[in-house]
């Protein structure tokens, strides 16, 4: 029998041990939008939930949104005077990916609970230090009255950092949540779990086992599906861009499986027929484990693959040190795209034969077989022992602010790279980066400090990281330029500016004010982290002539005055707070499809950036 290379057979394996991920699920599962023209998602909506256009939030009043008339954003009106309604959906889910945008009211408090049950807590930990189960983007307790005093809350999961952002500002939060299973006289067999939840950008929570309904809950009994909830009783708050995606259908199964390990190294297909196998039986699982032999080997495996949805389904197969064949219903699957180690096919309901081999001949690596699915209405799962490994993984390098810390390095932001990048990092887990060629903070973030992996592994490119959730503050602009008047476009470069940057000072709290020359003035741009790390203040002083130089203090899409002279920034993603400005007011102006907040220079400037 001639000898067939697993290239032939239409996939090259996976050489280096590199573990490939599916396609997201959201990728080939159908998404539900929530309609927010009226609130017919929602079964007997209260009289605290309505619809609004717009809102805003006052930073300096609890429990308060200022709403404009429309649809697209649902809100709810509840503090201690008026305590609203928890409401449910009309749909009832098991395993779910819910994503949405929320925003919170100074002091406000709500949840997500998923089937009603489990929750995901909101709140307005914005500054907070340290955060709890009870604080933003945590798993609330558990509670029995029957416990000692003082320990009658229990199996809460604090964040594992704190990236709130303001009142008033939109957030955003990721679910990926995963019922309780029962088995067939309705006993429970698995506790529900929080796969992930991602707020703002950032890791919050993984792998979080829930033994039973959280506090406040809609009812203490464990069920299959159940609504999903948003709290109303004791907090105001508001939603938008609601998408689910529901995995109400049953798994494809393994059974009757087989395996058969042959010695040698296998780089080609071989004869099976004049072959003995090292070792063969029945097995429960596709693992690599099972071998005896721990290099250069083929593995095997055959069975049958239990269908019970027809459909597409995608397969990533992983290999370490060598290649793998994956078949089914006695045809080999192409890869995806011409993606390595991944495959779909569109299966039938029914009981297919299955096969699968594993033929590692490369010694430098450690064996390793997963093998993971998804499906129509069916969210990705391992049907292996999930026992893979890869040569590629890297500690990270981390560095951390326990007091003011500043590194110098190259600092990728959105379409451009800031080679003399200084940041800047707060034990008040605020920090931001500085770019010395431009006078012009160009992002914040709230979390930890820096991944400096990229610039001290091996030989690393010069470059780190923020850790943390980002506010990106668009490409690197001058933050002074003259204008000759208020329609001339703001310079985006130093021609006629006779820019010179000049370093830095520090102060005695080791927090850098930064010094350059423009338009033959002297310029200190001094940053302070404000108290409880809610933003950053500069105060920019200028020795030198002021005519017709403005600082551009923000752009994005739209800017709008708030109540207190506050602005909000680009759809609520920020505010800006002038503190100083010697008597003069921040003009808002239309350029090139954006809003700009300017300001006439004075000898000094103090303003807050706060998110």
């Amino acid at each position: 029998m001639k000898k067939i290379t697993f290239a032939s057979l239409v996939w090259k394996g996976l050489r280096r041990g590199t573990v490939f991920l599916l396609l997201t699920s959201a990728s080939v599962q159908a998404q539900t939008v929530v309609p927010l023209t009226d609130l017919s998602f929602f079964k007997s909506p209260g009289n605290s939930w309505q619809l609004a256009g717009d809102l805003s939030a006052d930073l300096n009043k609890d429990n308060s949104f200022n709403l404009k008339k429309g649809s697209g954003v649902l809100v709810n009106l509840s503090d201690e005077n008026r305590r609203g309604q928890d409401l449910f959906t009309n749909m009832e889910h098991g395993d779910l990916d819910l994503e949405l945008d929320y925003m919170m009211a100074k002091g406000a408090n709500s949840g997500i609970y998923l089937q009603g049950r489990y929750e995901v807590q909101l709140f307005d930990s914005w500054g907070v230090a340290s955060a709890k189960s009870s604080d933003n983007g945590g798993i609330y307790e558990r509670w029995d009255d029957a416990r000692p005093e003082g320990q009658q809350g229990y199996e809460g999961t604090a964040p594992r950092q704190n990236v709130s952002r303001a009142p008033g500002l939109w957030q955003h939060m990721k679910i990926v949540f995963q019922a309780p299973r029962f088995d067939a006289s309705g006993h429970k067999i698995e506790n529900a779990s929080m796969l992930r939840v991602e707020l703002n950008g950032v890791l919050v929570q993984e792998g979080i086992s829930l033994s039973g309904p959280t506090r406040s809950s809609a009812s203490n009994i464990e069920v299959p599906s159940g609504p999903l909830m948003l709290q109303g009783d004791h907090g105001t708050v508001a939603f938008r861009n609601i998408r689910i995606t529901k995995y109400d259908k049953p798994r494809p199964e393994l059974a009757n499986l087989h395996y058969r390990v042959y010695e040698g190294k296998f780089e080609t297909l071989p004869d099976y027929n004049k072959l003995k196998p090292k070792a063969e039986g029945a097995a429960v699982i596709l693992s690599s484990n099972i071998t005896p032999v721990k290099n250069e080997f083929l593995l095997r495996y055959t069975g049958t693959l239990q269908v019970k949805e027809s459909g597409e389904y995608h397969f990533s197969l992983n290999t370490p040190g060598g290649d793998g064949f994956l078949k089914i219903n006695n045809q080999p699957l192409a890869p995806e795209s011409g993606q390595e180690g991944q495959y779909k096919a569109t299966l039938l309901a029914g009981n297919l034969p299955f096969e699968l081999i594993y033929s590692k001949y490369n010694d430098w690596a450690n064996p390793g077989l997963g093998l993971s699915i998804t499906g129509p209405g069916i969210r990705e799962f391992t049907i292996s022992d999930a026992n893979t490994s890869s040569g590629e993984m890297v500690d990270p390098i981390l560095v951390n602010a326990g007091s003011n810390t500043l590194l110098h390095s190259f600092m990728d932001i959105p379409g451009q790279r800031i080679v003399h990048a200084v940041n800047v990092g707060s034990p008040l887990n605020l920090h931001y980066t500085y770019d010395m060629e431009k006078g012009s903070v160009v992002q914040l973030w709230r979390g930890g400090f820096l991944d400096a992996t990229p610039m001290w592994h091996e030989r690393g490119d010069g470059s780190s990281r923020p850790v943390g959730t980002i506010l990106a503050l668009g490409k690197s602009n001058f933050l002074l330029q003259k204008l000759s008047s208020l329609q001339q476009p703001w310079p985006t470069d130093s021609a006629g500016t006779v820019y010179r940057p000049k370093g830095y000072r520090l102060d005695e709290a080791n927090r850098p004010a930064f010094r350059y020359l423009i338009y033959g003035n002297n310029i200190t741009d001094a940053i302070y982290v404000t108290a409880n790390g809610k933003g950053i203040r500069r105060e920019i002083t200028m020795q030198g002539p002021t005519q017709d130089i403005y600082a551009l203090l923000a752009s994005g899409r739209n800017i709008e005055m708030l109540p207190g002279g506050i602005y909000a920034i680009d759809d609520r993603r920020y505010y800006i707070q002038v503190d100083d400005a010697a008597g003069v007011k921040p003009i808002i102006r239309e350029s090139g499809g954006q809003q700009e907040l300017l300001l006439p220079a004075g000898a000094k400037i103090i303003y807050t950036i706060l998110f």
